[in-house]
């Protein structure tokens, strides 16, 4: 069996698909705020998940009717979820590093100087909490933040918040046969 026959299963063709168009979908969110004055980064592209979450509905309907004959194993669902939730948060993430790498820098500087803002207005509790010296040093890694990070931030964030939504959307749509029946 060669390399290539394992890319002509509809377990892993679909996803895959469908997370490359995720990633374009979640990529051109970033683009629409972007856009429209806002700060692409941070908090304000959290709603990007809802992207995720509705093509992962979609793959395990559209699996489960054209592939399943109308069944869905638990397991098919849970495996199309993480690759489109993966192959999604990778792409986004290799597009927004681009963007902040080769178009427009200053989308990157304003979001750690917004960072840095948001740790100095809340200095006073994070003092209290856990000290100046780790204050200033949380301070200093964030001002050494690299783009490259993005990539690795996108792909974490997005691998926890999935965990709840992806096994949820599997066990919505599982479908299986009854016992003994062929």
């Amino acid at each position: 069996m060669s390399f290539q026959n394992y890319f002509n299963k509809p377990l892993l063709k679909v996803p895959l698909v469908i997370g490359l168009i995720t990633g374009l979908l979640a990529f051109g969110y970033f683009l629409g705020l972007y856009a429209l004055g806002f700060t692409p980064l941070g908090n304000i592209r959290t709603p990007d998940f809802g992207i995720h979450i509705i093509t992962i509905c979609y793959a395990c309907w559209h699996y489960r009717k054209k592939y399943g004959q109308g069944w869905l194993h638990l397991w098919e669902g849970l495996t199309m979820g993480y690759v489109i939730n993966m192959t999604a948060a990778f792409i986004t993430g290799w597009l927004i590093y681009f963007f902040v790498t080769y178009i427009n820098p200053q989308v990157f500087v304003d979001y750690t100087q917004e960072m840095v803002q948001l740790l100095m207005d809340g200095k006073d509790q994070l003092l209290e909490n856990i000290g100046e010296e780790e204050f200033n040093k949380l301070i200093n890694e964030v001002k050494a933040n690299q783009p490259a990070t993005l990539i690795t931030d996108e792909i974490s964030k997005k691998f926890f918040l999935g965990i709840i939504p992806i096994l949820l959307i599997s066990l919505f749509f599982r479908r299986q046969k009854p016992v003994g029946e062929q």
